[in-house]
């Protein structure tokens, strides 16, 4: 629950804007009518305050013109579009950290239903176009807030070419379970082993939480499931002591949750990070226990110059052997629809 949820007054003469206002007031939460569309007093003394600040508030604002033009997200997707900006969670090692500017506001967009409207317009006939929602929030966990995910499912529930994509490490999925989804949202978690979920993922549900939830959302609705197509996101795998143990208990979790024939995948997504990246993740977390030393790892280059630094070669063929064997072994029916 955020503790402070400004509106901008653009926000609040759009339709959707005034439905999620009215989320707001029923869990009486403080709301603040901005006088204009620009957001202010988010930043503390400190990278360290300004950061608690931002983590606690949610802004609902409308998406500027550039979010109508959509980037492609390979391997993920197709493409990607944006109900909200930020999350709540507190992961040690966040992918948003230096991808968004400025403080890490939680900005939900009042102009969801004409961000829906735009899709239409990257639709190829007679294909299925696939759309990931999560690359810069995690839609579940503001979903109270919002309603906005649903909304989603609904319209792709409504588009015979069209596939939405979505993950998230929270577990509020109840009020997914009964909507017109017609097979074409594949709901997903993401997960890891118990050492870095319980270290570096703060403020979000428990492993063994997300993992029930991603049963319930892929139980037949006649089981009293959703239905859905669901996956398995295993980010960010990390070579940690004894790390074939403890990925193996990973798997033996997810085994355990998902005993019933089910339209499976799995995304492997092994720990990289940009200097960039690591300095912002320093600012906001200075005692983390992530791992970010650059002489450990190998260097990779992007066309646009850009730097990541990755686990070496022959680490990352020891950890992809590993994920694909078990997977293979234990879920013969799944698909690995990447590893990176």
């Amino acid at each position: 629950m955020p503790e402070r949820v400004l509106f901008t007054p653009s926000a609040l003469e759009l339709p959707w804007g005034q439905q999620i206002l009215s989320r707001v007031q029923a869990l009486n939460l403080p709301v603040e009518e901005l006088p204009r569309d620009r957001l202010t007093g988010l930043r503390g003394e400190d990278d360290r305050e300004t950061y608690a600040i931002a983590k606690r508030t949610l802004a609902v604002v409308v998406a500027p013109p550039s979010h109508f033009k959509l980037s492609p997200i390979p391997p993920s997707a197709d493409w990607q579009f944006h109900l909200a900006e930020g999350c709540p969670a507190h992961c040690q090692y966040c992918y948003l950290a230096g991808s968004l500017q400025g403080p890490p506001v939680i900005r939900a967009y009042a102009n969801l239903p004409q961000i829906l409207e735009n899709l239409a317009a990257y639709e190829r006939p007679g294909q299925v176009t696939s759309y990931e929602v999560s690359c810069y929030t995690d839609p579940l966990g503001i979903e109270h807030l919002t309603g906005s995910l649903a909304e989603c499912i609904r319209y792709f529930g409504t588009r015979p070419d069209a596939h939405l994509r979505w993950v998230s490490k929270f577990d509020g999925v109840d009020h997914l379970l009964d909507l017109p989804h017609n097979g074409h949202t594949r709901c997903r978690v993401s997960v890891n082993a118990a050492p870095i979920a319980q270290k570096l993922e703060g403020g979000t549900a428990s492993v063994a939480k997300r993992l029930q939830a991603l049963r319930r959302l892929g139980l037949p609705q006649s089981q009293g499931g959703g239905g859905y197509p669901i996956g398995l996101v295993i980010a960010p795998i990390m070579p940690i002591d004894d790390w074939q143990a403890h990925y193996s208990q990973l798997f033996d979790a997810i085994e355990a949750a998902l005993d019933f024939n089910c339209d499976l995948t799995f995304e492997l997504i092994s720990h990289r990070f940009t200097p960039g990246s690591k300095d912002v993740l320093l600012s906001w977390y200075p005692k983390t226990t992530l791992d970010l030393d650059e002489s450990t790892r190998s260097v990779k280059r992007n066309k646009f110059g850009g730097t990541k630094y990755v686990y070496p070669t022959e680490t990352m063929k020891t950890l992809r052997r590993f994920f694909e064997q078990e997977i293979a072994r234990r879920f013969p029916q799944a698909k690995i629809l990447y590893w990176t």
